[in-house]
């Protein structure tokens, strides 16, 4: 595993030479090296019985922070994902870009690191290290967003996908210290195997993590962020956004569901927001006349049912999440490859200004139909084996009460309808007649793809079909995954595309009419139903709280940063006195014995240093002020020598040498005494600030000596 990690890392590094030197043909050697990944994938897949592959590198022990990599199932699975896709994603770039310029060959870059960043997220089993991979992942989908980087959206749509995921990362991080601590173990297999008691910190942990989780997989509310990520070039939306970064939240849900399942708060998180998440995100993209959109909002949507399979909890449920999280990664890639095609060849990916283009097309239209089929859970697809698998075993799960799972069911059966209602208006609106005889103009004048850049979704749509004959065999791969979690009285049921008739097959009747129903009925009255905005939109929340954050930073900096040093300066000293003592008095004080005076000869030497100071503010001459001043200090390293401290004495003596010099220097040219003009009265409030710092040090001073619980090493230095 830390080979491939190491080799992928490399190839990143070497990948723009490679582009910049074969042009646009270098991205089918940049596809060789997530191919040899993949090849090392399955021929180390991990058997049912065996251990778990574990390789450790030792690096920050003391910390926690050793490099440990854990191979098992759920790893296996989705590193065939990340590589697979990958290695198709960069052969598609192939044709996509029409010259390797600079930008395209860095590009190719990003993309391998990219790839290595999500291999060393799934493999990761110790969480520090896993979370350092995760915003590897953030900071690469930033640059892989904004390519178009001179494009204002292209950079709004970059910022805005770091500023919610990284909102998101360091809240999962947050929780991933109060675990390890509590557990005693950062891995998440210990973590997994062995959960601490539930308790009110065990449930704010678990939501900090899953407010990492979903906020990556673009789940409600924060899903906005996908949409508008669509500004990236297809092959990002085609492998980030379907196939690999979307799925990292998906992933980490799944591999903390052994552990946690069972947990109030992680049901509402996942299953709550897993079920609005598929209506909305449906519901939304039946709105969207962009391609793009439609299937950006249809992505949000498939998320939100993986999110609900992974968080159920269920060993049967697993199965179908596993068969779903496949064909999704399949059909959504595909799809994504295909509207490139479509923008590619036609310059545009408006349905409006799309007609007959399947008549054009019809190789591609075949290659959007094979892999719409899947994402609709047709008959013969991969996805018809997860949604019927899903359909069953939710309505039976042990891991909520029965009329819960009956509304959980009765909710993913209404998303599915949605989901069959975009599928066929995505298909509609790409290829369909539109009730014209000839094709529109931009399908009349289009450049038709080559063979090389179709066969990538091609390769993808028909696996989707493949892999739905091969499912027994695939499920028998996915079963060591599943077992890890409880069955609830139930066998594991092996995946097929036939189990009987039954409520699954009554259900997916009902996907296939009401969602062709629901098409036509949008279709019939979409101008209606879509007349105004929607009261309450994501994006417009996150528009408002990035103008509420500016505001706040203005008023505030007005306020405190106006160009006056005693204001500034008073800023300054009140945090000093109030954030510490306020920490102070909220902690543990339970010690406190000061010493006092030890001979008389400290408190002449105290006494002689209270009047410098109170003399310095009373005299106007600046020079004797400053000599004054230079009293306190040397007095302090008397006091030094007196206890024993010789070497601090002489440091405090030379710094108080020092500065008096300095001092002695700059004020020689400047007036004895300030202007009358620049003469100012006594001040109560800077007086009150500067006694209250003075008091405020010696409490903090005195609880900070009291608070020792360790033998001081003074007492060895004699020794």
């Amino acid at each position: 595993m830390i080979s491939v990690l190491a080799a992928l890392a490399v190839c990143a590094l070497i990948a723009p030479a490679i582009v910049h030197a074969l042009g646009t043909r270098g991205f089918y050697v940049l596809a060789l090296a997530p191919l040899g990944g993949l090849i090392w994938v399955f021929l180390n897949w991990p058997h049912a019985h065996d251990a778990p592959r574990v390789e450790t590198v030792t690096w920050a022990p003391t910390l926690q922070m050793d490099f440990v990599m854990r191979f098992d199932t759920l790893t296996a699975i989705m590193s065939v994902l990340i590589l697979g896709v990958g290695a198709l994603v960069l052969c598609y770039c192939a044709n996509y870009f029409d010259d390797a310029r600079p930008r395209v060959a860095i590009f190719g870059g990003e993309m391998i690191a990219f790839a290595a960043a999500m291999f060393g997220l799934v493999a990761s089993d110790n969480m520090l290290m896993l979370y350092i991979f995760w915003e590897l992942t953030t900071v690469l989908s930033f640059m892989l967003v904004g390519f178009y980087h001179v494009r204002a959206t292209s950079r709004r749509s970059a910022t805005q996908a770091l500023l919610v995921t990284t909102l998101g990362g360091l809240a999962m991080l947050v929780g991933i210290i109060m675990l390890g601590e509590r557990t005693g173990s950062y891995l998440l297999s210990d973590l997994v195997t062995h959960p601490p008691s539930s308790g009110i910190f065990v449930d704010v942990a678990i939501v900090l993590v899953l407010i990492g989780a979903v906020s990556k997989s673009a789940i409600v509310p924060f899903h906005f962020w996908l949409p508008g990520a669509m500004a990236a070039p297809t092959p990002v939306s085609a492998y980030l956004h379907a196939a690999a970064m979307v799925k990292a939240g998906i992933y980490l849900i799944g591999r903390l569901a052994p552990g946690f399942s069972g947990l109030t708060s992680w049901q509402v998180m996942t299953i709550g927001l897993g079920c609005f998440t598929m209506v909305l995100g449906g519901w939304r993209s039946l709105r969207e006349l962009d391609l793009k959109l439609i299937l950006a909002f249809g992505t949000v949507s498939q998320l939100g049912f993986l999110a609900v399979l992974f968080g159920m909890g269920d060993a049967n449920v697993a199965m179908a999440a596993l068969a779903m999280l496949v064909a999704h990664a399949m059909f959504k890639a595909a799809l994504f490859m295909v509207v490139g095609i479509i923008d590619h060849s036609t310059g545009t990916r408006d349905i409006r200004k799309l007609a007959r283009l399947g008549h054009r097309l019809p190789v591609l239209a075949v290659i959007a139909a094979i892999a719409g089929a899947s994402m609709a859970g047709l008959p013969f697809t991969m996805g018809f084996v997860g949604k019927e698998t899903a359909f069953a075993s939710i309505w039976d799960t042990g891991s909520l009460q029965h009329w819960q799972a009956e509304t959980v069911d009765y909710v993913l059966l209404a998303g599915s309808i949605i989901t069959m209602a975009y599928t066929t208006r995505f298909l509609w609106g790409a290829f369909g007649r539109k009730v014209r005889r000839l094709p529109s103009r931009v399908v009349a004048q289009l450049h038709p793809p080559s063979v090389a850049f179709q066969t990538p979704p091609a390769i993808l749509a028909v696996l989707g079909v493949a892999t739905a004959f091969l499912s027994p065999l695939i499920g028998e791969a996915f079963e060591p995954y599943a077992e890890s979690l409880p069955s609830y009285g139930h066998e594991i049921e092996h995946l097929g595309m036939w189990h009987g008739f039954g409520l699954p097959v009554v259900f997916s009747i009902i996907v296939i009419v009401g969602g062709a129903a629901l098409f036509l009925l949008i279709r019939r009255l979409r101008d209606m139903l879509f007349r105004y905005r929607p009261l309450l939109n994501a994006d417009r929340i996150y528009d408002a709280t990035l103008r509420a954050a500016d505001t706040l930073s203005l008023t505030l900096t007005r306020n405190t940063q106006r160009g006056s040093l005693p204001i500034t300066q008073g800023v300054i000293m009140c945090t000093a006195i109030i954030l510490p003592i306020t920490v102070l008095f909220l902690g543990s004080r339970d010690r406190l014995s000061p010493r006092g005076f030890d001979s008389s000869i400290e408190v002449v030497i105290g006494g002689i240093m209270a009047a410098a100071a109170l003399a310095a503010v009373l005299l106007r001459n600046r020079l004797a002020a400053t000599l004054i001043v230079g009293v306190t200090g040397y007095g302090c390293g008397v006091l030094f020598a007196l206890y024993g401290a010789p070497d601090l004495a002489l440091t405090q003596f030379l710094v108080e040498t020092l500065t008096l010099v300095i001092f002695v220097l700059v004020l020689r040219k400047l007036p004895a005494e300030p202007e009358p003009r620049h003469a100012t009265r006594f001040k109560a409030v800077r007086a009150l600030i500067g006694a209250a710092v003075g008091v405020s040090l010696v409490v903090i001073g005195l609880f900070a000596a009291a608070a020792r619980n360790s033998q001081p090493v003074s007492v060895d230095i004699p020794e």
